[in-house]
């Protein structure tokens, strides 16, 4: 999936020994593969360590150990959506417009109807007809209710209508589409807390979930939006877009690092089957295949 990612790091592990010039050629390979440099270094950082405390003198036993590295870097904080013991649980999905975040809420919805869950989304993008309309037809070819107003409406008070319906018909889970950019004075990152607020308001308590759609595609920007999201509301996981092969792959490991919340799901196309839970292990054998792969 991820051939550039992997030509470059291997290039490194190309010499006979372990040597400085190996680790200084790896980190300057992360880098050009969209890790930050800060992620670079910590995981050359670690790799020196881990081969020095273990002796390790083969060049291809320290690659496998650069893969375990990236896994347990994955691994750090995945965790599931918390199952619907005090229904319902509310998902807000966030991100800025053109990263796949209406699709993606289509595709948890599906994933979470094939678990037999009962889901509803809703369309609080009051700012594009194109989201409602887009939302809509989701809903129709996946068997979901859709809770809309009329573009225009207060985002705020969609949801606090879908999540009261919800309340009474005792709905599994509640999934939420939010504007991405918005076309008016108003301020986005003020807007997704006010949501925040109606919907605590609604519940009896915090939202359940916050989730962050990125575009695996957009290298470094996708880490700069993680940042710019966080600092805004209380982001819970990541979703990981369009990692189809286009993606470079390294900028999801300086995500990893960087922001400590974890990734939750990855879209790899256009159907609603092209959606799971994200396996850190899978990941970096994709990433950094073994030799014989």
């Amino acid at each position: 999936m991820f051939k550039g990612f992997f030509n470059r790091v291997r290039e490194a592990f190309r010499r006979s020994e372990i040597t400085e010039d190996l680790y200084e050629a790896l980190e300057e390979s992360l880098i050009l593969s969209d890790v930050s440099v800060e992620t670079a270094t910590l995981l050359v950082d670690r790799l020196r360590e881990r081969v020095r405390r273990e002796g390790i003198k083969d060049v291809e036993a320290a690659y496998d150990v650069l893969q375990h590295l990236v896994a347990e870097l994955l691994a750090e904080h995945v965790r599931p959506l918390p199952p619907p013991t005090r229904p319902p649980v509310v998902v807000v999905v966030v991100g800025v417009n053109g990263v796949g975040k209406t699709t993606t809420i289509a595709k948890l919805a599906a994933l979470l109807k094939r678990q037999r869950h009962s889901v509803v989304m809703v369309a609080a993008d009051t700012f594009r007809a194109a989201a409602i309309e887009q939302l809509e037809l989701w809903g129709q070819r996946i068997g979901v209710d859709v809770v809309r107003h009329q573009m225009g409406a207060d985002p705020a008070a969609v949801v606090f209508d879908a999540i009261q319906s919800a309340c009474a018909r005792k709905v599994d889970y509640v999934i939420i589409d939010t504007a991405g950019r918005l076309h008016t004075k108003h301020n986005l990152m003020e807007e997704l807390r006010k949501i925040d607020r109606v919907a605590q308001r609604a519940l009896g308590h915090t939202v359940d979930e916050t989730l962050l759609v990125l575009d695996a595609t957009t290298g470094q920007n996708a880490l700069v939006q993680a940042r710019e999201f966080a600092q805004a509301v209380n982001l819970t996981g990541l979703v990981l877009t369009k990692l189809d092969g286009t993606a470079k792959g390294g900028n999801v490991l300086s995500i990893a690092a960087e922001i400590p919340i974890s990734i939750r799901y990855v879209g790899t196309g256009e159907r609603p089957e092209d959606f799971a839970p994200f396996d850190p292990q899978r990941f970096a054998r994709e990433l950094l295949p073994s030799p014989e792969a």
